[in-house]
Formats: C-alpha cells, sequence, structure tokens
C-alpha cells in the first residue's frame, strides 16, 4: 500500500526552496488492550468526574488550568492559547549544519520520512547529495500543531529524514542521577570488560534480527482463547538478578566465547565423539542434572532443584533444543555456580546455602545460559 503524506511543506535551503511532503516514518507495534466489565464484558467508558461536586462533568464543561503552586491554578480559555500559538507556516528554514555524531540522541524524540512534492524533485535530490557528501545535517525551526520546535534534517538512504528534536531545558541532568561514581574497579576488570565487547561486537546493527517475544507470545495465547482451547495460566515470572564476583564473572565470560571460537575438535576427538553420539543424545535425567549442580558443591533444597530441572525441560521442548543443547546449559550453571561458590564474600558463614533467586527457576531463567 502506498505511503500517505500526513503533512506538506517546504524548505528553505539559502535561496532554494524545495517543496515536500511529510511521512510518519515509523509507529508503536505494541500490544493494546481495553478494559471489559468483568461481569458482563462490556467495553468501559472514560469519563471525567469532579470529586468536589460529585457528578460526571461533560467535555463542554472543560478549561484549562495551570498550577503554579500547589492546588492553585490559573485558568485558560481556548481563545486565549490559541492567540499565543506562532503563525502557521509550512516552511522549514535551516539555519545551521553540524556534524551529525555532534548531536546527542537524547535530543531526538520522533521521526518522519521527508519526499518531494510536485516540482520538487531535483532541488530535493541536490539537497540530499549535498548533504550526504557534506557529512552534515540541518538544525531548524519548524512549526506543527501551531507550536514551533526545534527539528533536524538528515540524509539517509539517498533522502531525507525530519527528526523532530527536545529543546535542551526539556533534557533532564544526568548528574541527578547515581551512576556509580563512587565504586572503585579491581585491576584487570576494565580490560576484560572491553575483550568481552569485543567478542560481541557486530560491525553492523541488524534490527531484523530483534522481535518483540512479548507481543508474539500474547498474540498466540489470543488466537489459543479465540478458538476456544483451553488455555493455563502462567505464573508472573520475575528475573532474579545474579550477584557474582565482577571479575570472575568476565573471566567465565570470556572463556565461554573464546573456547567456542577456537575449540575445533581433532580427527581422534571427533571419531571419540562419534562413539559416544548415543549417550550425547539421550535425554538429560533429574538424575543427571541434580549430580551436576552437586558438582558445584553448594546444596540446593529439593523443591527448588525439582523446578529449575522442570523449567529446563519445559525450555527445551519450546525451543525444540538437543539433548547436547540441554546439557551445555547443565554445564554453564554448573560453572556459574562454582564462581557462586568461590566467592566466600556472598555467603558469609554459611558458603553452601543456596537460595532459590542463585538458580535458573523457570524457562524463561534458563534462556541466560
Amino acid at each position: 500500500m502506498a505511503a500517505r503524506a500526513i503533512s506538506s511543506g517546504t524548505i528553505s535551503f539559502g535561496l532554494v526552496s524545495i517543496p515536500i511532503k511529510l511521512y510518519t516514518a515509523a509507529s508503536s507495534g505494541g500490544i493494546a488492550f481495553n478494559f471489559l466489565h468483568n461481569r458482563c464484558g462490556s467495553r468501559m467508558k472514560q469519563q471525567q468526574f469532579c470529586p468536589v461536586c460529585e457528578e460526571v462533568v461533560q467535555r463542554s464543561d472543560l478549561v484549562r488550568g495551570y498550577e503554579f503552586a500547589k492546588n492553585q491554578y490559573v485558568r485558560f480559555e481556548n481563545d486565549e492559547l490559541k492567540a499565543l500559538e506562532e503563525e502557521t507556516s509550512k516552511v522549514i528554514e535551516l539555519e545551521e549544519f553540524v556534524p551529525l555524531e555532534k548531536v546527542d540522541p537524547l535530543y531526538f524524540e520522533k521521526t518522519y520520512y521527508l519526499g518531494p512534492d510536485k516540482g520538487g524533485e531535483k532541488a530535493y535530490r541536490l539537497l540530499a547529495d549535498a548533504m550526504t557528501e557534506s557529512n552534515r545535517v540541518g538544525l531548524a525551526k519548524y512549526v506543527m500543531r501551531g507550536k514551533e520546535g526545534l527539528v533536524l534534517i538528515r540524509a539517509v538512504q539517498g533522502g531525507l529524514m525530519l527528526h523532530t528534536m527536545y529543546y535542551a531545558d526539556e533534557v533532564r541532568d544526568f548528574d541527578d542521577i547515581d551512576r556509580g561514581q563512587t565504586v572503585t574497579l579491581k585491576d584487570g576488570e576494565l580490560d576484560l570488560a572491553v575483550r568481552l565487547i569485543d567478542e560481541l561486537v557486530s560491525k553492523e546493527f541488524h534490527p531484523e534480527n530483534y522481535h518483540d517475544e512479548y507481543k508474539a507470545r500474547v498474540l498466540h495465547l489470543v488466537e489459543q482463547k479465540v478458538e476456544g482451547k483451553e488455555v493455563t495460566a502462567l505464573e508472573p515470572q520475575v528475573r532474579q538478578s545474579q550477584v557474582v564476583d565482577l571479575m570472575e564473572a568476565l573471566k567465565a565470560s570470556l572463556e565461554k566465547h573464546d573456547g567456542a571460537a577456537k575449540a575445533k575438535p581433532s580427527r581422534a576427538a571427533a571419531r571419540a565423539r562419534k562413539t559416544r553420539i548415543t549417550e550425547a543424545e539421550a535425554e538429560v535425567t533429574f538424575e543427571e542434572f541434580r549430580a551436576a549442580v552437586d558438582e558445584s558443591g553448594l546444596e540446593v533444597g529439593a523443591a527448588e532443584l525439582k523446578k529449575s530441572y522442570n523449567g529446563l525441560t519445559s525450555l527445551g521442548k519450546r525451543r525444540k533444543l538437543a539433548a547436547a543443547g540441554i546439557r551445555g546449559k547443565v554445564a554453564n550453571l554448573r560453572k556459574d555456580l562454582e564462581v557462586i561458590r568461590s566467592d566466600p564474600e556472598l555467603f558469609g558463614d554459611a558458603p553452601k546455602r543456596l537460595k532459590a533467586a542463585r538458580i535458573p527457576l523457570t524457562a524463561r531463567d534458563w534462556e541466560r545460559y
């Protein structure tokens, strides 16, 4: 379906005027729910209620108020606010050009595509190519819905994009946030962290590799409900934080990635592995899982151990993981438990006591291994 322009205007570039059309570049794809009355299933309607008069107020009886002090307001009529708005103008006058890398993404608000309007194709092409050649972006003022805002125009994929921007006084000061300035890093931790980043680096950003899994799960559940299938209620799954020694965690992460990149089995090893193929493909039993946890030196309660095993097998069925993949996750868990076991600061006088939060209990918890 062809894109529909939501507005039109003109880019003023020196003495050059470029007629353009404005298109929506992106829209949220999240799941939206409606509130229903649990008794009859009817959709709820929103009403404005005055707690002083104890009555529902019609929209026509509402006025705008600005709170200048606690519970004190000054009133504004629509005509008063209309008089304060900027004169409607569709001209986007480029005032200066700066390198894109000098603009902090923090200031970006919304994104729109710009396309040439009738008769503006050549001037549009000229500006897009010139901005690409100079590696600069343009800043301008633009009136949208009666309010003047800061916008940035940049050349992308042979065309032009418009980004609405926050003003400087609309961005909160980062100094108000605790950023861990008082923490002292151990020797070598920064080097290990940089090495781990290097292991996970990609040359390009591929957004198509990321998907909204929550949305997919909700839609799947919707299909089940529509088809009248039995739906099992899912318990809330809270992601538990795992506190481990930072240096050991970095080393363990690097060992995983180094081992995956460098491990190339010899022919003899391949033959040996082939002889064990039947055993490796066998289903991971609860006894095997419990033995792996026991090898870490930590004691886990029977209930937590059983729940963790059920979560692992559930993940295996959902993701259709081979037995070797499940055993790999068990091995990774054992390594992490050994790291926790080796840090006396975490457990004090009870080094063998393991809280449920230290071990993955659900399928979602197991996904990180």
